[in-house]
């Protein structure tokens, strides 16, 4: 996990992002990559999203509003805010990736809609850090988090709106046997190898088509990774495996994202809204 892309805006809980990309980036000797997004409106005449409006969090009145508000002010408090971020973790600003180098802190500016930019620039990072809304609603945070896990197919780190520290010292791993969170698993291999524990929970039977939490457990043997299988009753999963992280005193959460259709999900409810929106310390979601 080399390469870690953070949308950036002048905002507290992008802040909070920023430090916790360059302290992983720092670890993991890779780079961090900041992008701030300035919707344009001419470059989206006669755009419409694919698919079902539910995958489309921003209207054209949103846009709209979008592109006059963000000014040159807004866009040169973004970088100043991404700049302080790199010097202070000690990263060396640069315009371009270099050949066998790390710890760069590299700036970009894009017109758009948060559904280009991470249909663009998602599927070549290695992981989107993204701050969770305020509130489930509308807008261009919420946007980001849902295009993110849509589009980019890569891991996504969802914060919340504050950290005391960075995350993944304690690590719950929500295994349902779904190829999602294998990804997820695979994905961040570099990130388990750094924990103090890893704990695997299945909630209730294991008895879909895919791999048991020990045959997990024994997967991470392979990268030197110690894990812990628990397995919960499965009558309630969304609270057992909120209750497994605080028994774990879980500082991280693995997890994939929308087995089922996101309409399905957002109609019945599931695992992956509800810790969107609930878990009250990082997730990492991927979806395929």
């Amino acid at each position: 996990m080399k390469v870690f892309l953070v949308p950036v805006a002048d905002r507290p809980e992008c802040k909070v992002a920023l430090n916790v990309s360059f302290d992983l980036a720092k670890e993991l000797e890779g780079d961090v990559i900041g992008c701030h997004l300035r919707p344009h409106r001419s470059t989206d005449k006669g755009y419409k999203p694919k698919g079902i409006a539910l995958f489309s969090s921003l209207s054209d009145q949103t846009l709209d509003a979008l592109s006059k508000k963000h000014s040159a002010a807004g866009v040169k408090a973004a970088q100043r805010l991404f700049d302080g971020s790199a010097g202070q973790h000690e990263f060396t600003r640069a315009r371009k990736t270099r050949m066998k180098s790390n710890r760069l802190a590299i700036w970009n500016e894009l017109v758009g809609s948060p559904d280009k930019l991470m249909a663009i620039h998602g599927p070549v990072a290695d992981v989107t850090v993204v701050s969770r809304p305020r509130k489930k609603s509308v807008g261009l945070a919420y946007s980001f988090v849902l295009e993110a896990l849509m589009r980019s197919g890569k891991p996504v780190l969802v914060l919340p709106q504050k950290l005391a520290e960075t995350p993944g010292k304690h690590v719950v791993i929500a295994w349902n046997q779904s190829p999602e969170v294998s990804r997820t698993v695979s994905a961040c291999v570099d990130l388990l190898a750094r924990a103090a524990t890893v704990t695997v929970v299945a909630c209730g039977p294991e008895d879909r088509v895919g791999p048991q939490s020990g045959q997990v457990v024994n997967y991470l043997k392979h990268y030197g990774i110690s894990a812990e299988a628990v397995r919960t009753k499965g009558q309630d999963e969304q609270q057992e495996l909120l209750d497994a992280c605080n028994d774990a005193d879980a500082d991280l959460l693995l997890m994939g994202a929308y087995s089922r259709s996101r309409l399905r999900e957002l109609v019945l409810g599931g695992m992956t809204e509800y810790m969107l929106w609930n878990a009250e310390i990082p997730v990492m979601m991927q979806h395929s």
